[in-house]
């Protein structure tokens, strides 16, 4: 069994205006309502790719109704946690000239809350596999994604951490399974600046060296970058196409490589269909359909 877990999801509210102007009324000619936490896309992905899963996470006041409702219209099987007050986020994505966000800040989660999480980790068993994905809200201490892996050091799980700076850092030396950083955030954690595939590797490999088992780079455009646990190297390019939202492909890519993991027990299998589903959702307006992920798989 697969499970995510979402510390601060959101409903991300896409407005598109011909052109924006500060001041005075701006009306738009198209507006989209979309799921947003890099979580619950991993969970929406892997359904849709037919592997069962289940999402973890805090939601509050009728934006987080919705945001189950949205995820039990698309076959996800969900087990949040229901806050006493507040609301799940609303982020206002603007798409103009220029692209602005404003991402809300999102309900406090007491202790009280934190403690039904661990009830709830109680049922991860021998074998299956955690996803932590994304940021921590202000509510959270940040070590909760150490605190987890610790919580559950006891059993043989596969944790996959998709995070940030030193979220990230302070789990590698409980050895995950798989880390994603993207290349502007490995250069952020390990304060380089990298300029080729070959410095991609050896910054890649540092992180195996603090203890990640199998790290998974991507690079847009270029592809992506697998440094597997039996030390091999491999890489494959990304599809071309047009690019039309780059929110939740790397949440796809995970996803996929998940998918074709299980599926194959192969690395190679499992980055060609992650970077499927990446660009199969960097080339929707939502996150991809496995109509769209099998297309760009078996082109390849």
């Amino acid at each position: 069994m697969i499970y995510t877990i979402t510390f601060n999801p959101s409903l991300d509210y896409v407005v598109k205006v011909k052109e924006f102007n500060t001041g005075i009324v701006n009306r738009t000619y198209k507006e989209q309502l979309f799921l947003g936490g890099k979580g619950i896309n991993v969970s929406v992905i892997l359904t849709k790719l037919g592997i069962n899963n289940k999402a973890f996470g805090f939601v509050a006041g009728f934006t987080g109704d919705e945001i189950r409702n949205k995820l039990n219209d698309l076959g996800c099987k969900a087990d949040f946690i229901k806050l006493k007050n507040g609301l799940s986020r609303i982020n206002v994505k603007l798409k103009s000239k220029e692209e602005s966000e404003i991402n809300a800040k999102g309900p406090e989660i007491k202790e009280e809350d934190i403690k039904e999480l661990y009830k709830k980790l109680d049922d991860i068993k021998d074998g299956d596999i955690l996803v932590m994905a994304g940021s921590i809200p202000s509510t959270l201490p940040q070590t909760i994604y150490e605190d987890i892996i610790k919580y559950l050091g006891n059993k043989k799980i596969k944790f996959i951490v998709d995070a940030t700076k030193e979220l990230l850092l302070n789990v590698l030396k409980y050895k995950p399974f798989l880390i994603k950083p993207n290349k502007c955030e490995l250069e952020e954690m390990l304060n380089v600046k990298i300029n080729s595939q070959d410095e991609i590797i050896k910054y890649g490999k540092k992180l195996q060296e603090m203890g990640a088992k199998n790290v998974l780079i991507s690079m847009a455009g270029e592809g992506a970058i697998l440094l597997d646990e039996n030390g091999g190297v491999i890489k494959h390019k990304a599809p071309k196409g047009e690019v039309k939202n780059s929110v939740g492909a790397g949440d796809s890519m995970v996803a996929g490589f998940i998918a074709g993991f299980i599926q194959e027990n192969n690395y190679d299998y499992a980055l060609k269909l992650g970077i499927a589903a990446g660009s199969a959702s960097a080339f929707s307006e939502d996150l991809a359909t496995k109509e769209k992920i099998d297309e760009i798989f078996f082109q390849k």
